[in-house]
C-alpha cells in the first residue's frame, strides 16, 4: 500500500498506524481516511498482527478535518459526492451489525483491538477517531474537545450515541455543548482515557501494553469478548447471558483454551494461535 498521508509499521505483532501530517497537526483528509481503512483492514487480516494501535505524527494526535475543505464548503455549499457526508465503506461485512459498518463506526468490527494512543490535541473529528478506538491512552499533554459548536455544527458520525456511553450524558453535554478543551487529567477522571503516561515515554508505554496483549492473551479471547462487548450495547441482560453461554462452550473446545490452562499449570510463556 502506497502511503500519503500515513504510516504503517509492525513490530512485536503490534502494527502501528500514524498519521503523518505534522504541519498540520494531522488535520484529517479524505486521503488519510482512505489509508487508515486500508490499514485496519490490512492489520485485521495478517496473521502476524494481534494489536493495532493509532497514533499522532508530530505534536498532534490529529485536529479533525482540514480546514481548507470546511472553509470550501462554508463558502461554496456541500458537494454531494464529498467524502465529508458520504460512507466511504469497502462493501458489506458479512456477521457485522449495520451500525458497526458505517464511515468511522467499522473500529468496533476489527477483529483485533484497536488502541488510540493520543499524543497530543485530539479534536473535532479526530476527537471522534479516538473515540471509536476500543482503548484510548493519552500523554500526560493530550487534549481533547468537540469544537462543532463552535463551528455551528452538531454532534457528527453517530457522537451523540457514543459519547455519553463512555462518559455519561452530562460530562457528554458539557463537552458538545461548550467546546471547551479537557485535559489529560479530566479526561481520565471522566473515563474518556484508559491511563496517561507522561509525554517523555509515552509511545513506550503504550507500545508495552499492546505487546502484553500480543503475546501474552489469548487472540481468540481478545476478538470473541471484543464482539460480545460491542454487540451486548444492544442487547438485553438475557440476550448478553445466552451469548455468553455459546461462546464459553465454543471457548472450551478450542486450542487456546487448552493452552491457557497448560502453560499455566507448567509455569511457562503462552503460546497462544488464535484457534
Amino acid at each position: 500500500m502506497a502511503n500519503q498521508e500515513t504510516l504503517y509499521q509492525i513490530s512485536d505483532r503490534v502494527a502501528t498506524i500514524t498519521l503523518n501530517r505534522p504541519d498540520k497537526l494531522n488535520a484529517w483528509t479524505g486521503t488519510m481516511e482512505q489509508e487508515v481503512r486500508a490499514a485496519m483492514y490490512d492489520a485485521e487480516k495478517d496473521e502476524n498482527v494481534r494489536v493495532i494501535v493509532l497514533t499522532g505524527a508530530g505534536r498532534g494526535f490529529c485536529a479533525g478535518a482540514d480546514m481548507s475543505l470546511l472553509g470550501a464548503i462554508a463558502q461554496q455549499g456541500l458537494n454531494p459526492g464529498s467524502h465529508v457526508l458520504a460512507n466511504t465503506g469497502n462493501g458489506h461485512r458479512q456477521n457485522v451489525r449495520a451500525d458497526f459498518q458505517k464511515k468511522y463506526s467499522y473500529f468496533p468490527s476489527i477483529q483485533k483491538p484497536v488502541i488510540a494512543a493520543v499524543n497530543g490535541p485530539a479534536v473535532g473529528l479526530g476527537f471522534i477517531i479516538s473515540l471509536y478506538c476500543d482503548l484510548r491512552f493519552a500523554s500526560d499533554g493530550a487534549r481533547f474537545g468537540t469544537a462543532f459548536a463552535k463551528r455551528g455544527l452538531i454532534a457528527e458520525y453517530g457522537l451523540a450515541w457514543l459519547l455519553p456511553r463512555l462518559i455519561g450524558p452530562a460530562n457528554a453535554m458539557d463537552m458538545l455543548f461548550s467546546a471547551r478543551m479537557v485535559d489529560a487529567g479530566e479526561a481520565l477522571r471522566m473515563g474518556l482515557v484508559n491511563q496517561v503516561f507522561s509525554q517523555n515515554s509515552f509511545m513506550e508505554n503504550v507500545l508495552a501494553y499492546a505487546k502484553e496483549l500480543a503475546n501474552n492473551v489469548s487472540p481468540r479471547s481478545l476478538r470473541v469478548m471484543k464482539e460480545q462487548v460491542y454487540n451486548a450495547m444492544f442487547q438485553t441482560l438475557e440476550e448478553a447471558f445466552e451469548t455468553s453461554e455459546k461462546e464459553m462452550l465454543q471457548s472450551l473446545q478450542c486450542d487456546d483454551f487448552k493452552e491457557g490452562v497448560a502453560h499455566f499449570l507448567e509455569k511457562r510463556a503462552a503460546a497462544f494461535t488464535g484457534r
